[in-house]
């Protein structure tokens, strides 16, 4: 049965074809097999449930589904009231049909936005892969309908909030009290801010909440990491279970595993889930003792937004070439953070990225710009600088608005380690970097050795923690995430303020060498002495598996780009 309702897309010039851009457009990424016959065989657990897979593209949980009813000795006749798919792409949904009739399957495909779909209807198993929209291209009637259904179930979702987050709420509402849900997620459900509110819901909508994690990606076509939700039952789970394998082919064992129980505190992500259960007890009792969050210690924020960096970021040479004097230009880091690999940007330093031919200073005029800077407006104004959004959203559009001089700074994307680095070359941020205004009273220590006190293991594993991984490898903060970054309290540097200045000549060698590991050693061996050699070494092991999960994503990014 192929079913249409007022939601539903049509052509008016015969049907669309689905590329594998419009896919990417909207999301939708095809399962392989083994992942959908996975859930399809959890999920289903009697010959008469009646199963439904939202955004169904072609249908390959219901594929796997028919299957499993049939296994189960479903009756062929009622397989259409069993089998039931929304895909809001028509072509997709004629597809699926078409496939599902082959395999034998009578189901019921409705062309709709599942957002439009009737909250009435309830079903025993839902299993399916919700398409991926990050929130940038989620706007509009779409975004509006998912935030408006998570609200509908006591879910408020924030504006940065990706489709598949709505989605999982709304599937929720679908499922039978003793149903059970089965949906392929974005590992971002561990670690994002915004999926905080989904995560609360699952523990407090489920009576058990269980997650398979791959330690290889199973989607050849994205860089995005992937866990397999398994959620049944009514009301309040105390914890979620975890297991870890290796691909979708290991899939067949996870019956037989042993499951890792997660209790986590109010508000705090899941991604300690990915680290023996031991040795994040041991970070949380190291931590509560030794340290404090970075946000104790100062404030955090973003650098400047120029508008346009090509044209208000200078070389020495441009400055020369359009003759603008030293009271037209202001010192800046340079954008980006390559720079950023010791424990100090002097002015020596800064000097030397100068001279180097880094964009290093700002096009800053005052009040009465000089008669060169008034020629380098013009130009900007002719090459329609000035009609950038955040340059004509100020006055003037040339001056660009400074942020507050950071004591300290600090690397947001990073492939190895945040990096935190004394601004003694007392430079100006743009917001490729975040600026740290200290405390009074903790300005001149901090100064001095809180980029030194960071190079730690328990630091370290934080910020693997409070972070997030992003395609390609990366680990990005956001500010408020910052802010939550375990480092050295204020008593413990100065308890062991003598030592740590000693070894400051040493750790800058190793740096410049490229030798974190040995400059972490140093640092644990003073902040760290009194924490047994055996919870040392579980503390650098949890950072390493986290580490290295996000360095294998970038890896096969740079395999797939380079094939």
């Amino acid at each position: 049965m192929f079913e249409r309702n007022e939601s539903s897309r049509r052509s008016e010039r015969g049907w669309r074809v689905d590329t594998q851009s419009n896919r990417k457009a909207r999301g939708a990424f095809f399962t392989p097999a083994e992942i959908s016959r996975y859930l399809a065989q959890w999920a289903i657990q009697s010959a008469n449930d009646v199963v439904l897979e939202p955004s169904c593209g072609e249908a390959s949980f219901l594929l796997a589904a028919g299957e499993r009813l049939r296994a189960l000795d479903a009756r062929p006749l009622i397989w259409s009231s069993q089998l039931h798919g929304v895909e809001i792409h028509e072509d997709s949904a004629i597809a699926a049909q078409a496939l599902l009739r082959d395999a034998g399957f009578d189901a019921s495909v409705t062309v709709s936005d599942f957002f439009d779909f009737d909250d009435r209807q309830k079903f025993d198993a839902i299993v399916g892969n919700p398409p991926f929209v990050r929130y940038q291209q989620f706007s509009g009637a779409a975004r509006t309908k998912s935030l408006e259904a998570a609200l509908a179930q006591g879910v408020r979702l924030s504006g940065l909030a990706s489709s598949w987050a709505g989605f999982v709420v709304k599937a929720a509402q679908h499922l039978s009290a003793d149903g059970r849900l089965a949906l392929v997620l974005p590992a971002e459900l561990l670690s994002v801010s915004y999926a905080a509110e989904v995560r609360n819901f699952l523990l407090r909508r489920f009576a058990r909440v269980r997650l398979i994690m791959f330690e290889q990606r199973v989607f050849p076509e994205v860089l995005e990491e992937v866990v397999l939700l398994l959620a049944e039952g009514t009301g309040g789970a105390q914890c979620f279970e975890v297991y870890q394998t290796r691909d979708a082919q290991s899939l067949k064992a996870v019956d037989l595993a042993d499951w890792t129980e997660h209790e986590p505190a109010e508000g705090e992500k899941w991604t300690p889930a990915l680290v023996a259960k031991s040795a994040f007890a041991t970070y949380r009792e190291v931590a509560a003792r030794y340290f404090e969050e970075l946000g104790v210690w100062g404030r955090t924020y973003l650098g400047a937004v120029t508008g346009n960096n090509k044209y208000f970021t200078l070389t020495a040479d441009d400055v020369r070439k359009h003759g603008l004097t030293q009271a037209d230009v202001t010192a800046i880091s340079p954008p980006g953070s390559r720079h950023m690999r010791g424990l100090t940007l002097t002015e020596a330093a800064w000097k030397k990225l100068l001279r180097d031919g880094s964009r290093a200073l700002l096009f800053y005029p005052g009040e009465k710009p000089s008669a060169a800077a008034l020629r380098y407006i013009r130009a900007g104004e002719k090459a329609n600088v000035s009609d950038a959004y955040k340059c004509r959203v100020r006055s003037p559009w040339w001056r660009v608005p400074l942020v507050e001089q950071p004591d300290l700074f600090l690397t947001y994307m990073n492939h190895d380690r945040p990096r935190l680095v004394t601004n003694t070359a007392k430079a100006q941020i743009l917001n490729s970097i975040y600026g740290v205004r200290l405390m009074d009273g903790r300005r001149s220590i901090g100064r001095d050795l809180l980029p030194v006190a960071s190079l730690n293991s328990v630091t370290l594993l934080g910020a693997e923690i409070v972070g997030r991984a992003y395609g390609g490898g990366l680990l990005k903060m956001e500010p408020r995430e910052a802010d939550l970054l375990p480092v050295p309290s204020l008593d413990h540097i100065k308890s062991v303020e003598t030592e740590l200045r000693a070894i400051k000549p040493q750790l800058a060698k190793h740096l410049r060498n490229g030798d974190v590991e040995a400059a972490v050693q140093s640092v644990d061996a003073i902040l760290l002495a009194e924490v047994a050699n055996s919870d040392l070494k579980a503390l650098r092991a949890a950072r390493d598996v986290l580490f290295q999960r996000r360095r294998a994503r970038g890896k096969n990014g740079e395999d797939r780009r380079s094939s």
